[in-house]
Parts: C-alpha cells; structure tokens; sequence
C-alpha cells in the first residue's frame, strides 16, 4: 500500500512539472509577439520560418508591376508601377539594356500624372530586337534591393522591328543598298513602209505617198528608291525624232512639202511608284513635252504584279497630245542571278501616226557587278500586214 501510495505522489509531481514548463512557454511565445514590428509575428508554421524576415513584413520599401513582354520599336516605353512605403525609398530604377549594348543604363520611377509612378526609356533605346530589365530600389541608407529579375538575369522583352522598316531593310540589302540609279538607253524602231495621205494645197484632191515610218529615241534618267510606302520615283528627259503617217491635216506654217511627215518630241516625265502590296505596285506618270506642233501634256500609269525587282508582270499605258498613245505589257523573268529576259508586247501609234501598229520584243539583263547593269532589246513591229520593220536598242545604268 505505501508503495502504491509513493507512485501516485510522482505521477502528481510530473504532471505539475509538464504544466509549469508548458505555462512558461507560452508567456515567452507571447512576449515575443508583443515585441515585433506591426503585421509580423514571432510564431509560424513548422518549416515555414525563413532564414532572414520578409522584407513587407519588416515595412522596408517594395514595388510591384505588370512585366512587360512585347514593346515597340523606336517608340519610348513608359513603365508604370506602385511603390509601398515611398517615404523610405531614396529612389526607384528600370535598370535595362538592350541588344546595341551590353551596358546597363538606369532610368528613375518617378509621380505620374496618370498613375502612381513611371519610368520613361528613350525612344532611341528601345530597339530591335529586344530589351533586358531588372528593378531596383534603394532605401535611405543607400541599399539597393531587387524588386523584379536581377543584373545577372534579366526579364527579357521583345522588339520586334516595324514592319515597314524590316521590308526596307530586306529590299536595301537585295540592292546592296544601291537606292540612286543614273541610266541612258537608245532604241530605233522601224514600221517598215506605210502609206500616207496629204492634200494638195493647190487642187484640194487628197493624194497619198509611201514613207519610211521609223524613228529613234535618247533618254537619260534618275531614279530614286526610298522603299517604302513610295518605292520609287523618277525623272526622265528624252528626244524622239522620225517620220510617220501623221493624221490628214493642214501644212504647218514654216514648213515645207519635204517635211510634213516628220515628227518630233522633247521630253520630260517624272514617275512615281507606289506600293499597294507586297506583290502589288503602282506606278503613275506626267509628261510634259514639246513636239512639232507645239507644247503638249501627257500622262501614263502601269501596274506591277510580282516582285518588283525580280520577276513580274508589268502592264500599263502612256499617252500625249498629238504624239499619240501606247499600251503595253511586259513579263520579266530571273533566268540566273545576273541574267534577267523580258519579252514585251506593244500596240502603239506613236510617234503622231493616224493608225496603231503592234511591236513584239524581247529584252535581255545582264548585271555585271558592283552596280552595273546593261541590257539589250530587239524585236519586229508593223502598222500594215504588208510591211513591218525591225527595232533594236539598248541600255546602261549605274546604281549607287
């Protein structure tokens, strides 16, 4: 019995040990939580307790923003945020660079008009084909802290180029970046003999004569390409002298029987291009000019389906008071990479004829480097099923 009475005393005895030892720890527990910062608590869930506090829960400055991903080029990037606690924040950085240059540059957060704060890269920073950024806060005590990616690894962003200035480029380097060209070209045409009417100025009797229906052109021209919306655009100045069945009308003044067949033209003509599509370009022209009858306006215009400096169909027209007016079509094909062929199909009645004719040639394009190219033409046209002439030409241009 005394035994039994001796271990229910030291049953008693620990469990009053437990309780006192249990009471202890929590008046330590909660001495602990009354003596940390607001919001912070000494107590936390097993194998949550971190090595260092968490930086909100100590009330040290932080940001949050929505990361970027895709920005344009050559605009300036605005990047908005929200800073906590910003009466103990010296300064707040966009820290960034981009693919021109590995260095970091550093860009202030500062009060927006339209949102908390903001930080402004230069339009000139912002480049193809990407940009890299971390953000940094320092405190009062000049400490630096990192709110989003680091130095070591940063977000990345893509540029991507604009689109007229990646097809610019793309077209440059075909060219190899040659936009200025300077040709000269000269062509002889002969429709072979045609026949004529002309009124005897004594009798009044309408009388006809057989000619030779032929002329030559010479033109020089410049051409620019800026490639972009506006491909191109061009002037050109030429002659054209020859003779030709021109219409039934009364003998100019001045001159005389031998002469009332030839005809003339000097020549000016800017020309535009334009681009509608990848595939699709527009060309539109003006001409003025000074022919034998005097000062005449002009005008013509031809689409371009294909690859405006490889192969395509070029279809269009050019008219001009008194001289006349000419429909064509061409198709340029890239045989090699320095040879390119055209066959060409035109129904004219220039210079100044009172019918049409219709000219079939061909055109080869031989580019001899370092931006020279020379091309030759030849062909067969007529204005009547009994007679027709041949044509040959050519040209030489320098891109630069």
């Amino acid at each position: 019995m005394v035994t039994n009475l001796r271990c229910a005393t030291a049953r008693v005895c620990s469990a009053l040990s437990l309780a006192a030892a249990l009471s202890a720890t929590t008046r330590a527990q909660a001495q602990a939580d009354a003596t940390a910062p607001d919001g912070a608590s000494a107590a936390q869930p097993d194998g949550a307790r971190a090595s260092q506090p968490d930086a909100r829960a100590v009330g040290a400055p932080h940001l949050s923003h929505a990361p970027l991903s895709v920005v344009p080029a050559g605009e300036a990037l605005s990047v908005k945020a929200d800073i906590v606690f910003p009466e103990r924040t010296r300064r707040a950085l966009f820290v960034y660079r981009n693919a021109q240059d590995n260095t970091f540059r550093e860009v202030p957060f500062q009060r927006a008009s339209d949102g908390p704060y903001v930080a402004i890269v230069p339009a000139a920073e912002v480049q193809a084909p990407w940009l890299a950024y971390t953000i940094e806060i320092e405190d009062l005590q000049g400490r630096r802290n990192t709110q989003f990616a680091t130095r070591a690894a940063p977000h990345v962003v893509q540029v991507p180029d604009d689109l007229m200035d990646l097809r610019e480029a793309a077209l440059s380097e075909r060219l190899d970046h040659r936009r200025s060209v300077f040709s000269m070209s000269a062509e002889s045409v002969s429709f072979g003999s045609s026949v004529a009417e002309f009124r005897d100025p004594n009798t009044g009797i309408v009388n006809q004569e057989t000619l030779h229906d032929s002329y030559f052109r010479i033109e020089g021209a410049y051409t620019y390409r800026p490639l972009r919306v506006i491909t191109e655009f061009s002037v050109r100045i030429g002659v054209v002298r020859g003779k030709a069945p021109v219409p039934l009308r009364e003998r100019l003044p001045g001159v005389p029987d031998s002469e009332r067949f030839d005809v003339g033209l000097n020549y000016g003509a800017p020309t535009v291009r334009i681009r509608a599509h990848d595939a699709i370009h527009l060309e539109a022209e003006l001409l003025t000019s000074v022919s034998e009858v005097g000062f005449a306006l002009g005008g013509g215009g031809a689409i371009l389906i294909g690859d405006p400096y490889g192969s395509k169909l070029t279809m269009g027209f050019e008219s001009i008071q008194t001289f006349g007016t000419r429909f064509f079509s061409r198709v340029d094909v890239v045989a090699t990479e320095s040879v390119r062929v055209a066959p060409i199909v035109e129904v004219s009645n220039m210079p100044s004829a009172d019918r049409y004719g219709v000219r079939l040639l061909g055109e080869v394009a031989l580019d001899l480097n370092k931006g020279f190219t020379v091309a030759a033409r030849g062909g067969y046209q007529a204005r009547d099923a009994e007679s027709g002439g041949p044509a040959f030409g050519g040209t030489i241009a320098y891109a630069f």
